[in-house]
């Protein structure tokens, strides 16, 4: 089970310097989030959206196509695991360092039930808040993904498809929810 820590004065370095001991570990505005390693259906679910991912950002020069585990840091209270993520092209290459990273094009949770809680509510705040384009959270269990953007009240509900544009000179990348969820699930 995920549990947030009672003590709100974590920083990106504390998390840093706890065990690799196969749990992740993430601030989330000063609260350490801790979560164990995900299930195999979560993992099934994050390969099978970077292989849509990884080539339409490599051809369209869009940006990395990365998996956690991961130390996203917009700040020193706020450092960040997403399951799958886009990191734009800086200067025309590719992030050497956790730490070169500071936006991203597009955050994805897959929801597990320890995470679920947080990754609707915490993270999709922090991921407004620092801007990042579209934040997508996979919900397994109900066949969806809610679609956020950083002015978004509510998600955008998608059971079909989902098309992601994030530059007009590009076509937009498509996925087939249906089959998508099949391949994971069936």
């Amino acid at each position: 089970m995920a549990m947030p820590t009672q003590h709100v004065g974590w920083t990106a370095e504390m998390a840093r310097a706890l065990p690799d001991d196969g749990r992740r570990y993430e601030v989330l505005d000063g609260a350490l989030f801790v979560t164990p390693a995900p299930e195999l259906v979560h993992q099934s679910a994050v390969m099978r959206l970077y292989d849509h991912l990884k080539p339409y950002t490599e051809s369209n020069g869009l940006g990395e196509t990365l998996v956690s585990p991961a130390d996203i840091e917009f700040s020193s209270r706020r450092l960040v695991q997403p399951d799958l993520f886009v990191v734009p092209m800086k200067g025309g290459g590719r992030p050497k360092t956790w730490r070169d990273i500071s936006s991203l094009l597009l955050a994805i949770e897959v929801l597990s039930p320890s995470t679920a809680r947080a990754d609707r509510l915490r993270k999709r705040r922090i991921y407004q808040d620092e801007g990042v384009p579209e934040y997508w959270i996979v919900d397994l269990d109900a066949r969806m993904i809610e679609r956020w953007r950083p002015r978004d009240e509510r998600p955008e509900i998608l059971v079909d498809q989902l098309s992601w544009q994030p530059r007009t000179d590009v076509a937009p990348l498509t996925i087939g929810l249906e089959e998508l969820f099949a391949s994971v699930l069936e």
